[in-house]
C-alpha cells in the first residue's frame, strides 16, 4: 500500500486553520504580530504550535520577520511563518508597532474579524490572515524542516503559488459573505492553501537541500518513508528496509541520516509515539494503543514512550484531557 507522507503527518499533528482577520489597509499603516506563541491560547486554543501566514488579496506592501530584512509583497502572494516569529507587515519597509494582544479576542464573535486601518491614504492594500494550529509533540518531522519565512509569490518568474489563487478568491468571496457556514468554510480553505504552500515550497528546493522534507522527493530516502508510514506496525529493522529500496544497510543508513538527520529505527521509534500520542488524546487505553502502534506489550510501549517522550503514557492521556 503505497501511502503519501506529507499527508500522513498532517493528519497526525492535527492541523487546523482558520482565517482569523481581513483587513482593508490605506497608507500609511503597519500591523505586528508577536512570537505566536503569545497569542496561540487565543487564536487557536488546544494547539501546541500556531503557525500564522497571510495573503495579499489585493495591492502591494511589505513583510518580515522581525530582524530579517522586508520583503516586497505583490497580489497574489503568500507569506508563512511556520516558526512563529513575531513579524511586521506594512505599507513600507522599516515600519513598526508595538503589536496589540486585544485584537485576536474573539468575545463570541464570528472569524473572520473584518477591519479598517491605515492612514487614509491613496495605496489600498487587502490582506487575509490565516492562523494554522498543530501538535509539535511529541514528534513533528515537518515543523523543524521548514525555514523562519516562507514566500510564495503569483506573479514573475519566480512565480509558486499556483492554484493558492484559486483558492484564494475563493476565500475572499466568502469571507466578504454572510453566509451560514462560512467560518467552517473559510477554516477548510486556509488548511488547503497552507498544505498547497507547503507543496510549492517543496518545489523550490534546490537539490543540495537536506531535511525531513526535501527527503520526501529523494528517490531513496522518498521510498524508505513511504514504507516506514505505509506500515509503522511493522517489525522493521534496517537490512530490511534496504532491502526494499535496493540498497545496502551502510549506503541506506547514511543517506536517510544525511537527508533526515536521525537514523531510520529512530524516526520510525518517534513516529509511532507522535501516533500513540493522538491516541491516547483522544481517549483510548495505554494498551489499545500500545497494540496499534506496533508493541507487542503495553510494558514494551509504556518505556519506550516515557524515555522517548519524558513522560508515561498515562500521564500524558491525562494531560491530554
Amino acid at each position: 500500500m503505497k501511502v503519501d507522507v506529507l499527508s500522513d503527518v498532517l493528519r497526525a499533528v492535527r492541523l487546523t486553520g482558520a482565517v482569523y482577520f481581513d483587513f482593508e489597509l490605506s497608507s500609511p499603516w503597519v500591523a505586528e504580530a508577536p512570537n505566536s506563541r503569545e497569542i496561540a491560547a487565543i487564536v487557536m486554543p488546544g494547539a501546541q504550535r500556531v503557525i500564522e501566514y497571510h495573503v495579499i488579496a489585493r495591492g502591494t506592501c511589505w513583510g518580515h520577520a522581525i530582524g530579517q530584512e522586508p520583503i516586497c509583497l505583490r497580489e497574489g502572494d503568500l507569506i508563512v511563518f511556520p516558526q512563529g516569529d513575531a513579524h511586521v507587515l506594512s505599507s513600507a519597509p522599516g515600519m513598526r508597532r508595538q503589536p496589540d494582544v486585544s485584537i485576536y479576542t474573539r468575545n463570541g464573535a464570528p472569524l473572520p474579524f473584518v477591519q479598517e486601518m491605515g492612514g487614509g491614504g491613496p495605496e489600498r492594500v487587502r490582506v487575509i490572515c490565516c492562523f494554522l494550529g498543530c501538535d509539535e509533540r511529541p514528534y513533528n518531522p515537518l515543523l523543524s524542516s521548514l525555514p523562519s519565512v516562507i514566500h510564495l509569490q503569483a506573479h514573475g518568474t519566480n512565480a509558486t503559488t499556483g492554484w493558492i489563487s484559486t483558492l484564494l478568491n475563493v476565500a475572499v468571496r466568502e469571507s466578504g459573505s454572510a453566509r451560514a457556514g462560512t467560518e467552517n468554510v473559510l477554516a477548510r480553505l486556509s488548511e488547503l492553501m497552507f498544505v498547497e504552500a507547503i507543496r510549492r515550497y517543496l518545489e523550490t528546493l534546490p537539490p543540495s537541500q537536506t531535511g525531513w522534507l526535501a527527503g520526501l522527493r529523494d528517490p531513496i530516502v522518498g521510498q524508505a518513508l513511504t514504507a516506514l508510514h505505509a506500515q509503522a506496525t511493522e517489525t522493521w529493522t534496517v537490512e530490511r528496509l534496504a532491502r526494499l529500496v535496493g540498497l545496502s544497510r551502510s549506503v541506506l543508513a547514511e543517506r536517510f541520516m544525511e537527508m533526515v538527520g536521525q537514523p531510520p529505527m529512530q524516526y520510525l521509534a518517534l513516529w509511532r509515539m507522535q501516533l500513540a500520542s493522538r491516541l491516547l488524546t483522544e481517549g483510548a487505553q495505554v494498551g489499545e494503543v500500545a497494540s496499534a502502534v506496533g508493541y507487542e506489550s503495553e510494558a514494551a510501549f509504556s518505556r519506550a514512550f516515557k524515555k522517548l517522550v519524558g513522560q508515561a503514557p498515562s500521564a500524558w492521556r491525562r494531560g491530554a484531557r
